[in-house]
């Protein structure tokens, strides 16, 4: 799965069902690593798009971004 054509809302939806998954126990090892590894991927995602959307506000506002 492409995590880099989610948007942010998608990327959410998509970690709350992993997170589902792999609290309900139901899956097997190998299934619950790449889970989480999707999961990883999926907030690396959300906070790239939070940062370019922070960034995006400040400019039009006329801050300083401040890359924190």
């Amino acid at each position: 799965m492409d995590t880099k054509t989610f948007s942010f809302e998608e990327a959410m939806k998509r970690l709350e069902e992993i997170v589902r998954l792999l609290e309900n126990g139901q899956v097997s090892l190998d299934e619950s690593i790449k889970l989480y590894e999707e999961g990883v991927a999926l907030v690396n995602s959300a906070n790239t798009l939070l940062t370019s959307a922070k960034q995006k506000l400040m400019t039009v506002s006329g801050e300083v971004v401040n890359n924190e």
